[in-house]
């Protein structure tokens, strides 16, 4: 019995719909991390980009449990002197839960070049609407 190695041509690549509509931020983004790293496959291989395509729809009807509303902020540095930035994630969830979201995602995929090359297959949108009906995309049920 040999080791199942995938190759680049190998692989197909299908589109996945998350709904955030009520569910956790968190639960959704580790679910999409999973899929884009195509850890949901019987093929997976840890150093093969095998993932699929995901898209995240309703980010803005998703919800952070807990007190984190209130109390999780987003901290980022613009790398100039005392350029310290801060978000409260109250304000990011009500005017960019699509940014909220793929930060989210891209701290669950690994920092190398299979974690970018995932990212680059995630798309995030606020509403119910989206503009990937051409690649008919799969809904996934969480």
């Amino acid at each position: 019995m040999s080791t199942y190695m995938p190759k680049a041509g190998d692989i197909t690549r299908t589109w996945y719909i998350l709904d955030a509509e009520g569910q956790s931020l968190g639960r959704v983004a580790a679910k999409a991390a999973h899929i884009l790293r195509g850890k949901h496959k019987p093929t997976y291989a840890p150093h093969a980009d095998c993932g699929d395509h995901v898209i995240i729809i309703n980010t803005d009807k998703a919800v952070l449990t807990g007190k984190k509303l209130d109390q999780k902020s987003y901290k980022w540095h613009t790398g100039w002197i005392g350029g310290l930035k801060e978000i409260k994630y109250s304000d990011m969830m009500a005017n960019q839960s699509d940014r909220a979201m793929t930060i989210a995602v891209e701290g669950m995929l690994p920092n190398n070049t299979l974690g970018r090359a995932a990212a680059k297959r995630l798309r995030v949108y606020k509403g119910a609407e989206h503009n990937n009906a051409a690649q008919k995309p799969v809904k996934y049920e969480l």
